[in-house]
């Protein structure tokens, strides 16, 4: 399996990478700056990026079997038209490859979502949160309007715990407590699951403990 990732050097970027490094994938991780993903491995090669060039993303995605993107803002609370650009090129530059798979991480207290997301944290996202929720909104309509096999990814907020393999996904699943906690430890199990498995093909799904 070749993957590339998208936000490799961020902290749910860094762990997708570490665990599809263990499964035995050959990852290519795309970054900003390449002394931001401090992992060096016979299998991995990192690659410093903008994700808004079209060559440059066509040139990185070429020859992959799956994409993933954990893609967030630059400042956190911001509005990104810069990122919101890259995953639309990203989109783009998948189904020109014939990609068989493109994951995206967007997040469960988008307005679609929301009820589901517990009082609190739908609360968070309509207020505090509305910049990057609003971002997730134009992102996932760009991945969903590619022609390849994609999967929306929302989970709730996230954490550094560890890797439980313990959690509910589905379309319609609702949050158990008013603020939902997952570990990015578990998202990054679940994004690579969904690179074989073709339960969630061209579907949204929530994951919650």
């Amino acid at each position: 399996m070749k993957v590339v990732v998208f936000g490799a050097s961020g902290r749910t970027g860094r762990e997708v990478v570490r665990q599809a490094l263990a499964r035995g994938f050959n990852v290519t991780a795309v970054v900003r700056q390449t002394a931001r993903l401090p992992l060096a491995h016979l299998n991995l090669r990192v690659v410093a990026g903008d994700i808004t060039d079209a060559r440059a993303v066509a040139r990185v995605i070429s020859g992959q079997t799956g994409v993933i993107s954990t893609l967030g803002v630059g400042t956190p609370l911001q509005h990104d038209p810069s990122v919101i650009d890259g995953v639309r090129t990203i989109a783009r530059a998948a189904k020109h490859a014939s990609i068989a798979r493109l994951i995206y991480l967007s997040f469960i207290g988008v307005r679609e979502s929301r009820a589901a997301a517990g009082v609190v944290l739908a609360r968070l996202a309509a207020t505090l949160l509305r910049h990057e929720t609003k971002d997730h909104e134009i992102k996932e309509a760009a991945v969903a309007e590619s022609l390849v096999d994609w999967t929306i990814v929302r989970p709730p907020k996230l954490t550094n715990g560890r890797l439980t393999a313990s959690y509910r996904a589905g379309e319609d699943i609702r949050a158990p407590t008013p603020l939902p906690l997952m570990s990015r430890a578990d998202v990054a199990d679940f994004m690579l699951q969904q690179l074989t498995d073709r339960t969630f093909i061209r579907k949204v799904v929530c994951i919650l403990h």
